[in-house]
Order: structure tokens, then sequence, then C-alpha cells
């Protein structure tokens, strides 16, 4: 009885107020992740094409709008002459529902495969914006036919057999979930009767169903906030639903919300921004979140790409969202799953300085030079932390350390293997101060001149370097 009177006295209501609502804590676990997997997975997924430099999952919207957007010069019709010539005229996109079997899905792989790549979290699109559900949902089907992945296609319950496999592990299972959808009847012709007879039912079907761990809403900028009825979605969440107490929810609520409310902000293809908020930057392991079989191998970021994208944003107090597009069987390309496995063993080295860290006063440490970040016509691509660390333009700046800390610890990590010394510029050692190697583990010398930390660094081969593609030296008691 007395815990009862506690938990209740503990609880608070959340009003239908964006004060209110931001005032909610957002649980730890999300600070402290730093790493997480995103899956763009549907119908798309089988035709799995467009032009390098756009998104394959928007196949629909190409498709039908014989428009493009993304990084490139495009006459807009690719994927429409791409359609027409590879399924002919009188094919159209709800027929890639029955050819979307997932008959190699095998959800406990993929979990097993997302742990051993040192994610702790996953986030799955339940439906993306061409409506099309990954768990069978009623509302899914009113717009006259089944178009769920119960009914059509794979006839199981992709959310559902994910979400269990997950949470048998100690990852955190998220969804994403698309308020709009393009080409639904009442989304075009009513969009209220679309907000509160569609939209606000199967969002509270999907969260009372799975209890996702976190929330990834997108597809809000057509309309504001109050048109979605927002607000009043969060309050129920937080307040009602079987979550309420530790969900966590990002930023998308509608026109003019991004980065602006909610629990997180969310950056997609950023790669400059900082935020005094928990932040998180989402991004492709090749360009496209959903499979897209016209990228090769030179448009997959390398792993020392990736393990240098997740420690810049790590460093800057965010968490890295990384994506992956299984194909319409549910078979995630080797090259996707060799990056993953190589970004866990990086991780399993050097995670003590990324998991659980918090940002440095410094975040970075700079050589001279232009600090500016060249961006592609659209969205920065993946290279641009091989511009900023190895393979500078002329004229601009590298980063020659990356921190983070943890307490009075700090780690100092480095895209290139020191030769001979580390110099570091930001960090003031104490008398009890202690610096090793990660996976070395033997005290390093070190001195203290004129503000400049120099720190003996061992020569080690390549073999005997306890990890690659960036080192990480945690400095002990530092000031």
């Amino acid at each position: 009885m007395l815990m009862a009177i506690s938990l209740s006295a503990a609880s608070k209501d959340y009003q239908a107020t964006w004060e209110s609502l931001d005032a909610k804590p957002i649980a730890p676990w999300f600070e402290q992740a730093k790493f997480g997997i995103f899956i763009h997975w549907g119908p798309y997924s089988v035709p799995a094409w467009s032009p390098k430099g756009t998104y394959s999952e928007w196949y629909q919207f190409w498709l039908q709008g014989k428009g493009l957007f993304g990084n490139g010069d495009f006459k807009g019709d690719e994927v429409y002459q791409y359609h027409i010539k590879t399924y002919g005229e009188n094919f159209d996109y709800y027929q890639f529902a029955p050819l979307f079997t997932a008959d190699l899905f095998d959800a406990d792989k993929w979990a097993s495969l997302f742990e051993n790549a040192g994610a702790k979290y996953v986030v799955l699109t339940s439906k993306h914006h061409d409506g099309f559900t990954l768990w069978p949902n009623k509302e899914a089907n009113d717009r006259g036919f089944a178009w769920n992945s119960m009914e059509v296609g794979a006839k199981r319950d992709l959310v559902g057999e994910l979400s269990a496999a997950v949470k048998k592990t100690d990852m955190k299972m998220g969804l994403y979930y698309s308020l709009y959808e393009w080409y639904h009847p009442l989304w075009l012709t009513d969009k209220d009767k679309f907000v509160s007879d569609h939209m606000m039912p199967q969002f509270k079907d999907l969260v009372e169903s799975y209890e996702p761990d976190l929330i990834w809403a997108d597809g809000d900028w057509e309309i504001t906030d109050e048109e979605w009825r927002s607000k009043e979605l969060l309050a129920w969440l937080y307040n009602d639903s079987k979550v309420k107490d530790n969900v966590v929810v990002n930023d998308r609520w509608g026109d003019g919300i991004r980065f602006n409310h909610s629990d997180y902000y969310s950056s997609e293809y950023g790669g400059d921004k900082d935020f005094d908020k928990p932040w998180e930057e989402a991004r492709g392991m090749g360009f496209s979140f959903g499979y897209n079989q016209n990228e090769n191998a030179k448009d997959y970021n390398s792993t020392r790409a990736l393990v240098l994208i997740l420690v810049d944003i790590v460093s800057r107090g965010g968490n890295l969202l990384l994506d992956i597009g299984p194909d319409g069987r549910g078979n995630i390309a080797p090259i996707m799953e060799e990056r993953l496995l190589e970004m866990g063993d990086w991780l399993k080295v050097n995670g003590e300085a990324i998991y659980k860290t918090t940002k440095w006063r410094e975040t970075t440490q700079w050589s001279e030079g232009d600090r500016t970040v060249t961006k592609g016509k659209h969205y920065l691509g993946g290279d641009y932390i091989l511009k900023q660390t190895l393979n500078p333009d002329p004229g601009k700046a590298i980063k020659e350390v990356f921190y983070t800390a943890k307490g009075s610890d700090v780690y100092a990590i480095t895209a290139t293997y020191p030769k001979g010394t580390l110099l570091i510029k930001n960090v003031v050692p104490s008398k009890g101060t202690v610096i090793t190697l990660l996976g070395h583990n033997n005290p390093l010398e070190y001195s203290y001149e004129n503000g400049k930390l120099r720190v003996k660094v061992p020569f080690l081969t390549y073999d005997e370097l306890p990890a690659h593609h960036a080192w990480a030296f945690k400095i002990t008691h530092a000031k």
C-alpha cells in the first residue's frame, strides 16, 4: 500500500502544451547509448533502386511524381523510366507488397548482429510514407485493400518479431512512424479526418501493441503541430500509455517543431551541428536509407569513416543512428554486415571512450585553418569526416583530437596513430594523472609544459595495435 502511494505521488500529469511536455525528463539510457541501428524496410525494398544521391525508400513518390531531390543533377523521371523498363507500364507500386516476402528474415540473427556491432538501441520503420505497416493494423487497410505485412507478402508481424528479439538482449527497441502518407485518400482530401480517424488510432495501436522504448516520428512537415494534434497525442503517450514512464521521443511533430521541442533533436546528414539538448544524427551506411542496388562499394562509407563519424558525433554530445537497408527478402547485404561487425570490434576495445560519456569542455582540438564544412548540393556525405581528419582540402583545418569525458577522466581520440608523441593542448593533468592507450593498458610517459601535454606513444606494428581506424588515450584525473 505504501509503495502504491509512493508511485502515485511520483507520477506527473503532462499537459498538452510544449512547456509541459518539454519538462518531461529524458530516460537516462538514451544519452548513455551513443550508437543505434536504423532500419528502413518495406515494399520499396523490392525494387530497391533510385539514382545515387537520393533515397530509394521514396520510390513511390519519385515514381508517381516524376521528380527527384538529393545530391546530384537529375532530369526527374529516372525512377519512372527505370520502373517502366523493369516492371512495365501496368505495374503500380502497390503490386510490390506481395513481393515483399521477408522469407530470409531471422529476427534473432538481426538482433545478434546489431548487438555484436556494439549498438545499444535499434529503430525499425514500422510504417514509412507509403503507408505500408510492418505489423497487423486495421487502419492500414482503410484505403480499401490490405496494406500490411501480416496480410500481404511476408504474412508475418515483422515489428513484433524484431521487437521480441531485441528485447531479449540488453538493447532498447525503437519504432519509426511516419505521421503522413503520400497517397492515402484521406490525406489527399481531408487531412483533419486523416489525423483523427487514421493516424491517431494507428499510432496508439502501435505503441500499446509493442511498447517501444523510443518513438522516431517523421513525415511531419506538411502541416503544423496543431493540425497533427501532436501535443494531445504526446500528452496521451506521457500520461496514459503503457510506456508513459520511460519512452523517449524525437522532435518531428509538425512544421517548425524540429530542433525546438520534444525529448531530443534529430538531425539528418548534418555534420557540424551542436545542441544544448540531447540529440542524434541519422545517416545511411551508403547514402540511401532504404536498400539501393544502384549503390556500389564506393558509395558505402569505409569502416574507418563510420568509426570517425561516431567519434565526431559523440564528442559533440550526440548519438549516431546508423542506417542499414535490408532487401525485400530480409537479407542484409554482406558489405553492411561487415561494416557493422568491424565497428563492433573497434567498440569492444574503445567503447569505454564512447558509451556513457559526456562532452568535455573542448570537444575537439583543431589545427590551424578554415573549419567550415563543405557540403554537397543538399546533404553532407560521409566523406566530410575524412576531409576533416585525413585528407583536408587546401586551407582547411583538421580535427587532430576528439574529446569525451567521464567525470574527471578524459579520453583523447585520434584519427591517426601518433608517431612518437601525442600533443594535447586542452587537457591539464593533476598529480594523480595516469595516461593509457585503451587496449594496451601499460601507463604511458608524459610531460606537461607551457599548457601542452606531451604523451610518449609506444611504437606498435599493425598487428600489435589494440584496434584500428582510431585510437583512444585515457587521461585520468584531468583538469
